[in-house]
């Protein structure tokens, strides 16, 4: 293939070099995956005003995320086992990212660990928190983030349990992978990610094996996450952990107006509108569907972002104009990264900077902050 354009030609690429185990965690939803079309259909739903005769000319995307300077309002989503899509994956994306300047948020279910992405970047980046049963191993994260200097916690709100993912459960997902028939032949047809994966000592969840009560080797890990996650995870856990960080807080995973409410009420300083990209609550709405009444629901009392869905700079543009501050890219991310390594992330968000651009210009702005609501056609806008 010649340079891919789009991130669906990053897709293709994945698809041919990524191990089917993998790539189909990274591309894939709960139960029927309805919502995780939805997120994407969406988008095309919402039509856009094309303006002429417009002085075109000094554009800027720049922007801020939680008083934070980005070059475009769009970071890396926190994504787990991102280092099984290419060897050091997250170190890899982190630095993308870095020179990109976009944030990079690490997932706690990573396979390079915490201090491992700190060691190869030079500015802060984002850490999302899941919130265990085991309290003294979340204060531990909490506090390697601190000592790794990242300037904000994502508290993942919506995976207090476990969705149903059919593809996982099927391809007997596992990191590192299972050395039966089928995983040896998934990984044998692809021997370039083989030998990659073979030349990093990181294949297992760095931020957990070896930091976790009881979990010495990766053997112990599946127990540690079936036993781990805590389902009393409620909003009065959410004081507690800002006390316990005391820097920028988001909350990932709100998906409803009353819910955005009740995190303005906690003082954190972003929420982000998401289904946790369709891989939890299978028949939840799109994210972008919820987007303006959430928006509406707050007003300014909280930062608003979205994840799930974008695979566009159009479709980063059409969330800016319904009110976020901020998007996150989790899928257009692993694909570059599974199709062409470091290489690949810097492509994906070249390609969403570059159709972004356009299409502000198109539709006759010059600066991504004076994008709003009056660059969406009536006709097929969301409500």
């Amino acid at each position: 293939m010649s340079t891919p354009l789009t991130i669906a030609d990053l897709k293709k690429l994945a698809r041919r070099r990524v191990p089917k185990m993998f790539f189909d965690y990274a591309d894939s939803g709960a139960w029927t995956e309805s919502t995780y079309a939805a997120n994407e259909s969406d988008f095309s739903q919402i039509k856009l005003r094309q303006r002429v005769l417009v002085d075109m000319t000094n554009r800027t995307l720049e922007t801020t995320m939680i008083g934070q300077k980005v070059s475009m309002p769009v970071a890396l989503a926190p994504t787990g086992m991102t280092g099984m899509q290419h060897a050091d994956g997250e170190m890899l994306a982190a630095r993308a990212a870095e020179e990109f300047g976009v944030p990079f948020t690490l997932s706690t279910m990573s396979i390079c660990s915490i201090e491992d992405v700190a060691s190869v970047t030079t500015r802060p980046f984002w850490f999302q928190l899941y919130v265990m049963r085991d309290k003294d191993f979340v204060l531990d994260l909490i506090r390697r983030a601190k000592a790794a200097k990242c300037s904000a916690l994502v508290l993942t709100a919506d995976l207090q349990i476990l969705g149903q993912r059919h593809k996982d459960l099927r391809n007997g997902l596992s990191a590192p992978p299972k050395l039966t028939p089928k995983h040896i032949w998934q990984m044998a047809t692809r021997p370039l990610w083989c030998l990659e994966m073979l030349q990093t000592k990181r294949r297992y969840f760095g931020n957990i094996v070896g930091h976790a009560k009881n979990v010495a080797n990766v053997a112990s890990v599946p127990k540690f996450a079936h036993e781990q996650f805590d389902p009393r995870l409620s909003w009065a856990d959410v004081a507690w952990i800002k006390e316990q960080w005391g820097g920028p807080l988001i909350i990932k995973g709100v998906l409803d107006p009353e819910d955005a409410r009740a995190a303005a009420d906690t003082g954190a300083d972003a929420i982000i509108v998401s289904n946790h990209g369709g891989r939890q609550l299978d028949g939840a709405p799109s994210s972008i569907s919820m987007l303006p009444s959430i928006v509406e629901a707050v007003g300014d009392r909280i930062e608003v972002h979205l994840d799930g869905g974008i695979r566009s700079g159009q479709d980063v543009l059409k969330a800016v104009a319904l009110g976020a501050k901020g998007t996150y890219i989790g899928r257009p991310f692993l694909y570059g990264l599974g199709a062409m390594g470091k290489e690949g992330v810097t492509l994906a968000l070249d390609i969403i900077r570059r159709e972004m651009d356009i299409t502000m210009a198109l539709c006759g702005k010059r600066d991504i902050k004076d994008v709003n609501a009056s660059i969406i056609s009536r006709q097929g806008s969301s409500k």
